[in-house]
């Protein structure tokens, strides 16, 4: 594979619990192409979400190598983490995590303000508007429906443009027709945006329209 996005070499992750350090994930390796849809599966605490969150650099590798966009990020301490974010990557969790005092248009600005974009509040309004809240730009997030929140998380996580998305369980929190209705906007955006979409998912639907499954069992890639 020529020049991946995004490349991890034996990445391995230990976090200190309450009986002492646990291995979290054992050695992987792992190469995804400029385009690419990558689903993460597994049983639950097979490492799926803190695969995730190395990849985004919100979780420290504790050994192995990690690259995005050409940048290595092995050892860039959490303020160039956070900068590298801001401009390459977009995360939407199972869990909105909106500003519940900040309405749907200010939500979708504030990484486009962060990254001293002029016309922040402009591009906010026409993100809401491809997921069709256009008309909920001024409504809080305590006025809005799972679903809606759900849409102004993504449309907050493709503002920046970013090169690679990520997200974790997106339609977990969702019904049936709001987490088909969100599945769907997610592949819209990633082709409008030409964005690389990486998910955690355990639904078998929306790993099937991925490009690539990727199955992880006790910390490593399933073979």
């Amino acid at each position: 594979m020529s020049n991946p996005i995004l490349s991890l070499r034996d990445v391995h992750l230990s976090l200190n619990g309450n009986a002492g350090m646990v291995d979290i994930l054992h050695g992987i390796s792992l190469d995804v192409t400029k385009g690419e849809t990558l689903a993460l599966i597994g049983p639950s605490g097979s490492g799926k979400s803190s695969l995730l969150m190395v990849m985004g650099g919100l979780e420290q590798a504790t050994g192995g190598t990690i690259s995005a966009v050409n940048q290595d990020l092995t050892n860039l301490d959490e303020d160039a983490l956070a900068a590298f974010r801001r401009h390459h990557m977009g995360v939407v969790f199972q869990s909105f995590h909106l500003i519940p005092t900040m309405t749907a248009l200010e939500n979708v600005a504030v990484p486009l303000e962060l990254a001293g974009e002029s016309d922040a509040f402009d591009r906010a309004q026409a993100e809401l508007e491809a997921v069709g809240l256009g008309a909920r730009a001024d409504h809080y997030p305590n006025q809005m429906s799972g679903g809606e929140q759900q849409r102004v998380a993504l449309a907050r996580a493709l503002a920046p443009r970013p090169e690679i998305l990520l997200a974790d369980e997106p339609t977990g929190n969702l019904d049936g027709t709001n987490g088909e209705a969100v599945m769907d906007l997610l592949f819209d955006l990633r082709d409008r945006h030409g964005a690389t979409l990486i998910m955690v998912t355990h639904a078998p639907e929306l790993a099937n329209r991925c490009d690539r499954v990727i199955r992880l069992r006790d910390g490593r890639l399933d073979q």
